[in-house]
């Protein structure tokens, strides 16, 4: 394996290359057709990212849940906070909204004020009915409507905090869509074709602001924020990374091959989601970008290498065989590293985080084999370069920083290592105050329109989040025993208390409810029944007929009586402190529900997005620790020294600790968004020092063995290309800044820093560790000379081949 990458390998691949451009231009070409047919395979995801595993312990509760309760997320909230909605004519353009939106065949069921069911007692078939509520006759009557909506706040608190806050006066409606529609396009067609246009004519027509949440809803815009910014983010970066070429080396030519390249590349990423038939989802949307930001500094590197050769010897055929066989390795190993960062995401057993590695790292690697073969074919064909492309190899302000650090490295390696002493200390400091959360809406667009309505409901009805909690009486028809129900209530009462929770629901409001219908709907009975009156009012509620299309409120209790559902809210700002909450809800069960007789069990999107955060948070530090692991092997195998291990990794741990420390300090949680940064940012940054290592690894041989004339040539040698690189990653990777979700902005903020910082750690603790631990490390035999040597061709010769080919 060492002879077959040896020099030699690296030699014949670059006279391969440039004996047979044309073909590999035509290959390029065909691949490229290939991989835009697929495109017709690409499709966005209309399902709800889950970050948990089908066989964690949180999962199956909450499947388990949804196969006794029915589907949650089917759910779409349409509300008001406007008095106005209740005059005659307003009022009956609502109705007349609501009743377009039922008669959708999305829709299952639309519960809504105009429809509303009041439960009446039926004495003869000793049963309770459901009657509507209005009078459509009467709703043109503008005093009739005023003492409707006063009865439906003073005597009806069963739907308090359902339908209406009593306090503020909002009133809402709720749609619910067809359970068999919630993941697919038809879901975003009624969105966006039916229910949008619906709202936007009420409004104009009646001047009055409606607010839409719910999760179908809000998956639906979310997905149409993340096709617009796909666009933004390719145009931006490719506009900024392909500026920052021209300003290092002055050459339209140059550029224009490399903006080519990044193009084809993201042609191919395209090509390759459809060709496996990935969904676009918000991560994948910004494997496009990627390719372009690291695409870039591969070009910039082989760029920069052919020009440092055409300045030594004036001639191009050479330069451009040199490129391949000097620095051909070190760019493999640097796109491997940078594909194992990603490819890490494999090992996160995360549907989502393994298709976003698996497409991140194939496209890494294509890009490369793109970047070696047409940029050495590119310059074949073109003038070689002129003085004016060559000044950046001297230019005055890089040249005295790069100077200023290599005296740095020289003379004051001491000073160093205490200013990274201190940095670490300090850093360390800021990890210790970072927290984790678990925030549905926190990654959010927050400039939107529905974020902001996702904000009122939350304000109006005292949070979004839902927490189900699930009681086992493991029995048949014991929810509906007045212990039970009598049981429940008190639990209800004791977790109202806690901080953060909304009035729960759940079959003993319905009881009430009840028994307050038995009672000719007098407000003052709306309470469990007692002893002397359950066989009677209990009675009329189990002999009820239960309407599917009409009785959403079966859905609290189980078809054969032994479960019940308590549904609570909580605010989303609370994600955090879910497992106090838990514990504190837990506690409580246990001192009302005896263990023998009952099981208390927690779950809901809350608390699976809580747990998904913590076990996603688990798995990428795995995944972070695998790629130190796959990192330190490449470098033994390099090298065959545990020093040399250490080397390399302590100047990439650094960053990774800053970054978690400015975290800390700032007050930035780990969530799903913030915890990929340390990947990414370790399979970037960590290509620098593979790159530094690789052609220190190559000047030993050339200086025999002698470190610091090694290290010092390196540092000439790869030491501008590290810095051209790192800045491009560094504005490439502000880009995603540009986001309206705050997970990509934090993404590409914090990426941007790491790589920041790892740029220095690469470029003056890297060659200051090497100097001062491997003062014996090398050793000649564990470094074999190369035994195939190639001579290298002239243009002209070359030439010569294609013709006589």
């Amino acid at each position: 394996m060492i002879k077959w990458f040896s020099l030699g390998f690296w030699a014949l691949l670059a006279r391969l290359v440039l004996r047979n451009r044309v073909s590999i231009l035509i290959s390029v070409v065909l691949i490229t057709i290939f991989l835009a047919l697929q495109w017709k395979n690409i499709k966005f995801t209309y399902t709800e990212a889950n970050l948990l595993p089908d066989n964690e312990v949180a999962s199956i509760e909450y499947n388990a849940f949804l196969e006794k309760f029915g589907e949650e997320g089917n759910l779409i909230i349409i509300g008001s906070k406007n008095d106005s909605l209740f005059t005659p004519e307003i009022f009956k353009n609502w109705s007349n909204l609501m009743q377009q939106l039922k008669e959708n065949k999305s829709v299952d069921l639309v519960l809504s004020i105009d429809n509303l069911q009041k439960l009446q007692k039926n004495d003869s078939l000793q049963t309770f009915e459901l009657k509507p509520f209005l009078n459509p006759s009467k709703v043109n009557d503008a005093q009739y409507l005023e003492n409707k909506v006063s009865e439906l706040r003073n005597d009806l608190p069963f739907y308090e905090g359902l339908l209406f806050n009593k306090k503020s006066g909002t009133i809402r409606g709720a749609i619910y869509l067809d359970k068999k529609i919630v993941n697919t396009a038809e879901r975003k067609d009624f969105v966006l074709e039916i229910l949008n246009p619906a709202i936007e004519k009420f409004e104009l027509e009646n001047k009055i602001n409606l607010h839409i949440s719910g999760m179908p809803y809000i998956r639906t815009m979310s997905t149409e924020t993340i096709k617009g910014e796909i666009g933004l983010f390719i145009g931006a970066s490719l506009l900024i990374t392909s500026l920052l070429f021209f300003f290092f080396f002055r050459s339209f030519r140059a550029t224009l091959i490399s903006i080519i390249i990044v193009i084809i590349g993201v042609m191919w990423s395209f090509g390759i989601l459809g060709l496996f038939n990935y969904e676009i989802t918000i991560l994948t949307a910004l494997v496009p970008s990627l390719i372009i930001v690291i695409g870039i500094p591969n070009c910039i590197f082989l760029t920069n290498k052919y020009h440092q050769e055409y300045k030594v010897h004036k001639n191009k055929a050479k330069a451009l065989q040199r490129v391949t066989t000097k620095i051909g390795m070190a760019t493999l190993i640097t796109n491997v590293t940078t594909a194992i960062g990603f490819g890490t995401f494999v090992t996160s057993n995360n549907q989502l985080l393994i298709e976003f590695g698996i497409v991140t790292a194939i496209n890494i690697f294509a890009l490369f084999f793109l970047c070696l073969f047409v940029i050495p074919i590119f310059h074949s064909y073109i003038p070689a370069p002129i003085e004016r492309h060559l000044e950046h190899l001297d230019r005055g302000s890089v040249r005295r920083f790069m100077d200023w650090i290599l005296r740095n490295v020289k003379s004051n390696r001491t000073k160093i290592y205490i200013v990274v002493s201190i940095l670490a200390l300090i850093s360390l400091g800021g990890v210790l105050q970072m927290r984790i959360t678990g925030s549905i809406i926190e990654d959010m667009p927050k400039k939107t329109e529905f974020f902001s309505d996702i904000l009122f409901f939350e304000n109006e009805f005292d949070g979004i989040m839902p927490l189900e909690i699930v009681i086992d009486t493991k029995r048949k028809k014991g929810v509906m025993k007045l212990t039970t129900l009598e049981k429940m209530e008190r639990f209800e009462t004791e977790i109202q208390k806690i901080e953060g929770l909304s009035k729960p629901l759940s079959v003993v409001n319905l009881v009430k409810y009840a028994k307050q219908a038995y009672y000719n709907g007098n407000p003052d009975f709306y309470e469990l029944p007692t002893r002397q009156e359950q066989s009677f009012i209990l009675s009329y509620v189990k002999n009820t007929a239960k309407d599917s299309k009409e009785n959403i409120l079966k859905s609290y209790v189980s078809d054969d009586g032994r479960w019940a559902r308590i549904t609570t809210f909580m605010r989303d700002d609370n994600g955090e402190n879910m497992p106090l909450i838990e514990a504190q809800i837990q506690k409580v069960a246990h001192e009302i529900f005896p263990s023998e007789n009952f099981d208390v069990s927690i779950t809901g999107k809350s608390i699976v997005f809580q747990r998904g955060t913590n076990y996603l948070l688990d798995n990428l530090l795995s995944s972070l620790a695998f790629a130190f692991f796959l990192t330190a092997l490449l470098i033994g195998f390099m090298f065959r020294s545990l020093k040399m291990v250490l080397v390399a990794l302590i100047p990439n741990l650094l960053p990774l600790v800053m970054t978690a420390g400015i975290m800390g300090y700032l007050g930035i949680p780990l969530k799903p968004s913030t915890i990929l940064v340390f990947g990414i940012a370790f399979g970037l940054s960590v290509d620098d020092t593979v790159r530094f290592l690789s052609q220190y690894r190559e000047e030993l041989r050339n200086n025999k063995w002698k470190i610091k004339k090694s290290v010092y040539a390196t540092f000439n040698d790869a030491g501008l290309s590290m810095f051209y690189t790192s800045i491009v990653l560094f504005f490439g990777f502000s880009v995603f800044m540009l986001s309206s979700f705050g997970g990509t902005i934090a993404l590409g903020g914090l990426v941007s820093i790491t790589l920041c910082f790892g740029m220095l750690s690469n470029l003056m603790l890297l060659p200051a560790l090497v100097l001062t631990m491997n003062k014996s490390l090398a050793n000649k035999q564990e470094l074999p000379e190369p035994n195939i040597r190639l001579r290298e061709y002239t243009d002209e010769e070359i030439d010569e081949l294609d013709n006589k080919k």
